[in-house]
């Protein structure tokens, strides 16, 4: 799996498996949210197994995210965040939809809506928050939000 550290309580990959759920545990991760369409998360069949929050979400531009599932996300981040957990964002390659969660969660605990995408970039090369279709749902949810 390819996992990008983006700060101290957040990550963003593609889709884990099962496999990987240890290195998460070992990573602190308590939260994957699981922005794909076609693939569910995966239950961790570990005896204290992480949490996952399934939020739907096709990559294209003829069906935008959700703001009301980014939100959503947001908020069981900040709760996993707030209760001394790490959280993974991830899609297929985590490149758009879990980037787009990751982006979220850092809007939502400060960060400038630019500052966040860069951020991202930064961190996970792969990473395109910028797609035409990606930046105005970052853009939408930052002018939604409200803590």
């Amino acid at each position: 799996m390819n996992i990008s550290k983006i700060t101290d309580h957040l990550f963003i990959s593609g889709q884990p498996s099962l496999k990987d759920y240890d290195r998460l545990r070992e990573l602190g991760v308590r939260l994957i949210i699981n922005m794909r369409f076609s693939r569910g998360p995966q239950p961790d069949p570990h005896p204290q197994p992480i949490s996952t929050l399934w939020l739907p979400s096709i990559d294209s531009p003829f069906f935008p995210i959700s703001i009301r599932k980014l939100i959503h996300g947001t908020q069981a981040a900040l709760e996993t965040i707030r209760a001394g957990g790490n959280v993974l964002a991830h899609c297929a390659y985590g490149r758009h939809r879990g980037v787009a969660m990751g982006a979220c969660i850092l809007i939502a605990q400060g960060y400038d809506p630019r500052a966040a995408m860069d951020l991202i970039v930064q961190r996970r090369p792969a990473a395109d928050p910028y797609a035409f279709y990606i930046l105005p749902r970052i853009l939408k949810f930052a002018g939604a939000w409200t803590p």
